[in-house]
């Protein structure tokens, strides 16, 4: 009897060291296969990345086949898009943005320009022309001038309601900027009665309106006070000259 009872006995041994080593071995498992389960997904998620990169940067499932223009007034979309040189039939994302916008900004009559991508197949170009405030006489050709003093455009007739700045071979560049900066500062009304602008030098600015009235200007400093005290005297006073390099103390004849 003693020897059934260390055989079961042995057996019960045996059987709970086996469940023992099973659930181990299943624990080993589960520990194994959430380690590849990370590899594998670390794996797909490299593969997926690569496959959208080399799609992106080296296909031709996303390249370039047209370029968008807007806001440009003066100039057509063929101008600009000569201009910008988009390659087309290259990847969109490998269009360098910043030599476009570069090469657009090389137009004189564009005062800025903003290049963006069109997901997926175009290039937008935002283009902002300058606004002339008034003409000069460049070579023989009427030419706009914008508020910063650049000079840009051809008109064939100066636009009506544009004052003519009038300029000698000894104008500089400072001169005729501040000479922009006068008239940009003239409200609509004004700037409509002004004929032409006399540019001396830097400081020696002068206004003939249409009237025939002249106005001594001196330089852009001050320029917004200098025409809100010229539109009053022109309303109240009846002269030939006004002077208001001073605006604090005009003067009149």
């Amino acid at each position: 009897m003693a020897r059934s009872r260390r055989r079961g006995s042995t057996t019960e041994e045996e059987r709970s060291a086996l469940q023992t080593r099973r659930r181990f071995a299943r624990r080993q498992w589960r520990r194994r296969w959430l380690a590849w389960k990370y590899v594998v997904s670390a794996l797909v998620l490299l593969v997926v990345v690569v496959g959208g990169l080399v799609t992106v940067y080296f296909s031709d499932a996303l390249a370039v086949d047209g370029v968008e223009v807007t806001g440009q007034r003066t100039l057509s979309d063929d101008e600009v898009r000569a201009a910008a040189r988009v390659p087309l039939g290259e990847p969109l994302a490998r269009i360098d943005l910043d030599q476009v916008r570069a090469r657009v900004e090389g137009l004189a009559v564009v005062r800025s320009v903003e290049v963006s991508r069109q997901w997926p197949h175009e290039v937008l170009i935002t283009v902002v022309e300058r606004t002339p405030v008034a003409v000069v006489e460049v070579a023989g050709k009427v030419r706009g001038l914008d508020e910063e003093g650049v000079v840009f455009g051809t008109f064939k007739k100066a636009p009506a309601g544009l004052p003519r700045v009038l300029t000698t071979a000894e104008t500089s560049g400072e001169a005729l900027t501040e000479a922009a900066r006068v008239v940009a500062a003239l409200p609509k009304d004004l700037a409509a009665r002004v004929d032409h602008v006399t540019v001396v030098s830097v400081d020696a600015i002068n206004l003939e309106l249409r009237s025939g009235v002249e106005v001594r200007w001196g330089s852009s400093t001050q320029s917004d006070q200098k025409a809100r005290v010229l539109e009053k005297l022109v309303l109240q006073e009846a002269t030939s000259y006004y002077d208001v390099s001073v605006p604090g103390n005009p003067t009149l004849n």
